[in-house]
């Protein structure tokens, strides 16, 4: 078989690799000392420019002194970098805020006296470049800034969410990013009638309120009537719960109460229910006593 005169190019391959944090951790503090060193610079320049609308004595000094700065920057910028369109703009960008600060120092020594325009000048080259930072934009061209640190987030456990359907219900629907109690789960669940219930609200993470509840949209979540739903504190508990209740709880039906609705109307109307004597007739028993005001008194033995 005859071999091949090239051999075939390998498909590229594309790998991500980790980043050393101590590595990380310099670069970013050379990023935030470069920037604070062009920010120094800015204010610099912009105080030779605005001595130099009063006297020249200082203009020679600041013309050397921007150039020094602009060509170290410069080099530093060009060095080891690939060629190429990006690098000629980049490189552009890095001379427009000293080349236009030393055409700005020049100006001042042709024009005889404060012209406006000169301070016009001023006033746009600080500006200008305090905004823009030219010089920043194109170094980050050709050198991007290191990553920015992740931000370190807590690993909480899933908060347990009770078997309950109300519960399953409620974690599902109302506890969700968007819905009406985010971050919250129901505990506590009592049916305290046909149609109403009490429980509790608790916040899913340790030492935080329970948010604020919108009942509007809890009401439209639940298709309950607004005035059947109340949240308020839990006695004795702090923020990080809150007592939810959902409807009109039934009244005890002691037997004061069913003697007053169901028999005294019919039976014995305006007698009122005093006590009841429990037990077998002849033999022994014991009293109930009510809790309603004495007019008339009746015992029925069972």
């Amino acid at each position: 078989m005859p071999r091949p005169a090239k051999a075939p190019d390998l498909a590229p391959v594309d790998m991500e690799l980790p980043l050393w944090p101590a590595l990380v951790r310099a670069r970013r503090r050379l990023e935030a000392v470069r920037s604070a060193t062009g920010r120094m610079a800015t204010l610099v320049g912009a105080a030779a420019a605005a001595a130099g609308l009063f006297t020249g004595q200082w203009t020679g000094a600041s013309l050397l002194a921007d150039a020094a700065l602009t060509l170290i920057g410069l080099g530093t910028l060009r060095l080891w970098k690939p060629d190429g369109q990006q690098r000629a703009v980049a490189s552009v960008l890095y001379l427009a805020p000293g080349t236009s600060l030393a055409a700005l120092l020049l100006a001042e020594q042709m024009v005889p006296g404060i012209h406006p325009v000169e301070a016009l000048g001023l006033t746009v080259w600080t500006a200008g470049t305090w905004v823009m930072r030219p010089a920043y934009v194109g170094r980050r061209m050709l050198a991007p800034p290191p990553p920015a640190p992740a931000a370190e987030l807590a690993t909480l456990e899933e908060a347990e969410v009770s078997d309950h359907p109300i519960a399953q219900w409620w974690a599902r629907t109302v506890a969700v990013k968007d819905g009406a109690a985010p971050g919250t789960v129901l505990d506590d669940i009592h049916r305290t009638g046909p149609k109403s219930m009490r429980a509790v609200i608790r916040a899913t993470t340790p030492g935080r309120p329970v948010p604020d509840i919108s009942i509007r949209n809890l009401s439209a979540a639940m298709d309950i009537p607004e005035d059947l739903i109340t949240i308020g504190p839990v006695p004795g508990r702090g923020a990080g719960v809150r007592l939810l209740t959902i409807g009109n709880p039934e009244e005890s039906e002691d037997l004061a109460t069913v003697w007053d609705k169901r028999i005294a109307p019919a039976a014995m109307p305006g007698a009122v229910l005093t006590s009841v004597r429990a037990g077998r007739p002849g033999g022994a028993g014991h009293t109930i006593t009510t809790t309603a005001s004495t007019t008339t008194s009746t015992e029925e033995d069972a």
